[in-house]
């Protein structure tokens, strides 16, 4: 079984000190995709037909979005970076995509998974340990990435879908 989801990776160079966090402490999750935020997961893309037309004709503009610390989940096995999104942008990029007449998508907050209790356990020492690295403050994106997992297999990237670059004129 196939599952695709919408993802926004995040830059190589500002995923650096995140990287070697995955790397080290969840070795598995890293192997199987690169530091990212779910954008769209597979239920919510269903149709997919249909959000792939609104991905080629979406007119949405690169963003930033800013990290809010550390958090610990699922019984504190789990480590994510929290994302602030008090301008709305993610929400607003999936109400974009996903939002058919005045049914609005569920609400869905944008994270990075550090730690993923399906394949690694943070404890008190880890979680110290990662308070002391230095994460970054900001975190640009200029494309949605279409992936597809194969159960267990790493996800690879099907298309890439650009953002307006905000810098130019």
């Amino acid at each position: 079984m196939k599952r695709k989801q919408l993802t926004l990776f995040l830059d190589e160079v500002e995923a650096q000190s995140i990287e070697s966090i995955r790397q080290r402490f969840n070795p598995q999750q890293y192997k199987l995709i690169k530091s990212h935020i779910t954008l769209c997961r597979e239920d919510e893309i269903e149709k997919l037909e249909e959000v792939l037309k609104k991905l080629d004709s979406l007119r949405a503009e690169s963003f930033e979005l800013q990290t809010d610390g550390l958090r610990r989940f699922s019984e504190g096995k789990g480590l994510l970076i929290a994302i602030q999104d008090e301008d709305r942008k993610f929400q607003k990029l999936r109400e974009m995509i996903l939002q058919k007449g005045d049914t609005k998508p569920r609400e869905h907050k944008a994270h990075i998974t550090l730690m993923h209790p399906r394949n690694s356990t943070c404890n008190d020492k880890i979680f110290q340990e990662i308070r002391s690295i230095e994460i970054p403050k900001i975190l640009r994106f200029s494309s949605i990435s279409l992936i597809e997992q194969e159960m267990g297999k790493e996800w690879v990237p099907l298309k890439t879908f650009l953002l307006n670059d905000t810098s130019k004129g």
